[in-house]
């Protein structure tokens, strides 16, 4: 953990500021960082010879844990040796800047309206991590995401990086996942154990493979601690 401090500040003050979303920091010996763990395990080995690089993380509706999910695998990513850059695709609901309590005065939208390049706006809350916040809620998000710039941006990320996760929002909600989703490697579904309903995934996962999007898994979020082993990385059924 020690290395995952910021040098501007000391180790009291660091933990006190980050937020408690991101257990793989402030309780590396969780069964919920383990989760992580594991789940990385499996990224790092999901396909032989040829692991995703780029990583969309989405979920059918609000509140399923998906961006919490894609800053501690983020987290994990790092800690592994992997340079790592995690980006809020979000442009309607934000909230990866507040998790690792960087700026989000400008990111993403100013990459993809050509004002700031991606190297120059990138935070680093950890070594071997850095963050592109969204930057400002634009009007339309999904016109920005398919003005033609979404694809160099990507490109350049796969090569400054060993991985890029994005943060997108639900599948349910608007058409921006399936837009993001035609430039990555791989998507993963995270789901909210306390909702029941099996139809709101086979919708996202309909969605996203009529663009042609590889859905590797889902994780179950928010498990009673009893179920606690059904917390991580499980390939989805086919139907």
């Amino acid at each position: 953990m020690a290395r995952f401090l910021s040098r501007r500040h000391t180790q009291k003050d660091e933990v006190d500021a980050l937020s408690e979303q991101l257990v793989t920091v402030l309780d590396p010996a969780s069964v919920a960082s383990e989760a992580y763990r594991s789940l990385r395990t499996t990224l790092l080995y999901a396909v032989a010879n040829t692991p995703p690089t780029v990583i969309l993380i989405t979920s059918p509706g609000l509140m399923d844990g998906k961006s919490t999910t894609c800053a501690n695998l983020g987290v994990v990513l790092a800690q592994a040796g992997k340079e790592t850059l995690v980006i809020d695709g979000d442009l309607h609901r934000p909230s990866l800047h507040k998790i690792f309590g960087v700026p989000n005065v400008n990111g993403m939208v100013d990459v993809l309206s050509d004002e700031y390049d991606l190297s120059e706006i990138c935070s680093e809350p950890f070594p071997g991590l850095k963050v592109l916040s969204s930057g400002p809620i634009p009007p339309i998000p999904t016109e920005l995401l398919i003005s033609g710039r979404l694809a160099p941006l990507i490109g350049q990320a796969r090569q400054l990086f060993d991985y890029v996760l994005i943060d997108s929002p639900p599948t349910e909600l608007v058409s921006d996942p399936m837009i993001i989703a035609t430039q990555a490697d791989a998507v993963v579904l995270v789901l909210n154990y306390e909702d029941p309903s099996k139809a709101s995934m086979h919708r996202a996962v309909h969605d996203l493979e009529a663009v042609g999007a590889n859905v590797v898994g889902t994780i179950i979020n928010k498990a009673p601690k009893a179920e606690t082993r059904r917390y991580g990385y499980n390939d989805y059924p086919r139907y």
